[in-house]
């Protein structure tokens, strides 16, 4: 019989007085995980000390797992608190630990001053949320800090800015375990926007920016379903029932880019989720999402990831060694 798939265990720390938003996003996103039909993630929240954590909102959340729950973890998520500038020692030594055990160690808001103090991030890139990048670089000069980033991995080593920055951390993560498939399924049952690359240099691309209106939201969803077709602008106003001059006003509007600019990037996504779920050759892929031809298909998916479309799909696929023979043609 094959073996039973074991979740990957996350551990979240809160730090006291900790943020409920902060608190909460883990479990949602990651809770939300299936593979092949079990649990994708275990979650568990954990505390210095185990009890009633305070939070920032002035509410007492009770935490029942001790520090002792990282120990069994494969990632530690570390949540903001309302005060950054005095990380606790214990959740720091807990960390230091971790990390030296070879663990993926992540931080949300000002979770990070915690992993700095740490000094888990001297020298490396990382994130915190804006309004306290500057004292982050007044305590800990020598971290490469990200005023600008969604959120930044570097190593084993994952942070993100704040609010709502953390369900883009977690998507990545979901990603980076599960695959590109898993981690928009997981965006679109959170009713959130798809993974949105953050900070890194090697696979950064500009995201696109969050919609403000549903004008052409049928016309988007009509589009995304004939991804394989050599759509055109006229093609795009034709099914919105306007003039391309109006397509494109409202499409700018709605989305920041324009029409064009919003397909090609869906292209490029839905290659890159060919690349790492089937064994398509690279010319069938090429067709599937509407760039044409494997030299076109190598051209944006270089463009947006720094890696050619096998080398790709080498480092992301999901699917067993077997069922990659013969899918590694050139592209």
């Amino acid at each position: 019989m094959p073996r039973k798939r074991t979740p990957h265990r996350v551990a979240v720390v809160a730090p006291s007085p900790v943020s409920m938003f902060n608190l909460a996003i883990p479990e949602l996103m990651f809770g939300k995980v299936e593979v092949d039909g079990r649990p994708g993630y275990e979650v568990v929240i954990c505390a210095a000390e185990p009890g009633p954590v305070p939070t920032s909102g002035g509410l007492d959340l009770y935490v029942r797992h001790g520090l002792e729950a990282i120990e069994g973890a494969d990632t530690v998520v570390v949540a903001g608190t309302g005060e950054p500038y005095l990380p606790d020692p214990r959740i720091v030594a807990a960390v230091k630990e971790a990390a030296a055990g070879g663990k993926r160690i992540s931080s949300l808001c000002t979770g990070a001053f915690q992993l700095a103090e740490a000094g888990l991030l001297e020298g490396r890139r990382a994130t915190t949320y804006w309004a306290h990048a500057e004292e982050m670089r007044r305590r800990y000069p020598r971290v490469d800090l990200q005023g600008d980033v969604l959120y930044v991995q570097d190593g084993p080593y994952v942070t993100a800015s704040g609010y709502a920055a953390g369900i883009d951390l977690c998507l990545h993560i979901i990603r980076t375990d599960y695959g590109a498939a898993v981690a928009n399924e997981v965006a679109r049952r959170a009713l959130v926007a798809p993974v949105r690359p953050g900070g890194q240099t090697q696979f950064t691309h500009t995201p696109l920016p969050p919609e403000r209106g549903h004008a052409c939201a049928d016309t988007r969803g009509w589009a995304m379903r004939n991804l394989d077709k050599p759509l055109t602008l006229t093609d795009l106003a034709r099914h919105a029932g306007v003039s391309v001059r109006t397509l494109t006003r409202r499409f700018h509007a709605e989305s920041g880019v324009s029409p064009l600019q919003w397909l090609l990037h869906q292209r490029v996504e839905r290659a890159k989720e060919l690349l790492e779920t089937t064994t398509l050759p690279m010319d069938q892929v090429a067709r599937a999402c509407g760039l044409g031809t494997a030299d076109s298909l190598r051209a944006h998916v270089v463009r947006r990831t720094g890696l050619t479309p096998s080398a790709y799909r080498a480092q992301f696929s999901r699917l067993g060694t077997e069922d990659a023979v013969g899918s590694s043609n050139a592209a």
